[in-house]
């Protein structure tokens, strides 16, 4: 049916339910840009610049930067297999590995941190304790950001992998490589955005977690500070305005992280962001 033949009624029809759709559709929106323009008009540069100058503030920016970098790192080794497996191979008990990869994202990240903390009060985790410090310590915040970002890489890469020919790589095996040698040359090279996207969504992950890292790691100033426990100590002290200023900070850098993800193509779930 042509959309002349269409009667008046169907295209009222049509645009009710459209404006219905755009109506729900941007308050949500409304809600978002709501928030940010509180945020900035709540704070000034003058107390972004005070935030910067604290030595609090510089360690936890310092700290986010670094844990941030080495468990995107750590995510990209884990994520790139896996999700390679995953994508190409079919074995027994693969529903049961697919379901276990997504319980750190569909567990409340609190749930995350309380079974790291109690996993090294066992005679393994202790025997670990007593070579390296790991709870409540600067290890415990790499490792709690990993076991949530790593979920979101895998995921990433999987649907990765899961767009890539598999023609290819047969080639390359017809061809005389062997199964490493098809994958470092022909599938890798092909899946290169896909890997940037999930390094960049794991790294954005570990910035904005909390909840783990508060209860595996705590909130000690120039210890296992990070930026978003950051937030939670001036708020907890009644500074809101460096509250303010440090989570704008962390907008700033998701916003930037975001803006790389989407300029690769590749839709990722973030999911939910504690």
């Amino acid at each position: 049916m042509k959309a002349a033949d269409r009667s008046p009624a169907r295209r009222r029809s049509d645009r009710i339910f459209l404006a219905s759709f755009i109506l729900l559709g941007g308050s949500y929106l409304l809600i978002l840009v709501a928030m940010l323009a509180a945020d900035v008009g709540y704070t000034s540069p003058g107390h972004l610049w005070r935030a910067l100058q604290s030595p609090e503030i510089r360690y936890a920016i310092r700290l986010s930067l670094l844990s941030c970098s080495l468990s995107a790192l750590l995510s990209l080794w884990v994520a790139v297999p896996i999700g390679y497996l995953m994508a190409r191979w079919q074995f027994p008990g693969k529903g049961v590995v697919d379901a276990l990869l997504d319980i750190p994202i569909v567990l409340p990240p609190l749930v995350i941190g309380l079974s790291l903390l109690i996993l090294f009060q066992t005679p393994p985790g202790r025997a670990v304790e007593r070579f390296i410090p790991v709870t409540y310590a600067v290890p415990s915040v790499i490792l709690a950001q990993f076991m949530v970002a790593c979920a979101f890489a895998v995921r990433t890469l999987r649907a990765t992998f899961d767009q890539i020919s598999p023609r290819h790589e047969q080639v390359a095996l017809t061809l005389g490589c062997s199964r490493s040698e098809a994958f470092w040359r022909v599938v890798l090279p092909e899946a290169r955005r896909g890997v940037l996207t999930a390094g960049t969504l794991a790294w954005a992950r570990s910035l904005g977690e909390f909840g783990p890292i508060l209860v595996f790691s705590g909130a000690t100033r120039f210890k296992t500070e990070v930026l978003s426990t950051t937030v939670f100590l001036e708020l907890s002290v009644g500074n809101l305005e460096a509250a303010v200023a440090v989570s704008l900070l962390m907008v700033i850098a998701a916003v930037g992280v975001l803006v790389l993800i989407r300029s690769q193509g590749i839709e990722s779930t973030l999911g939910r962001p504690l």
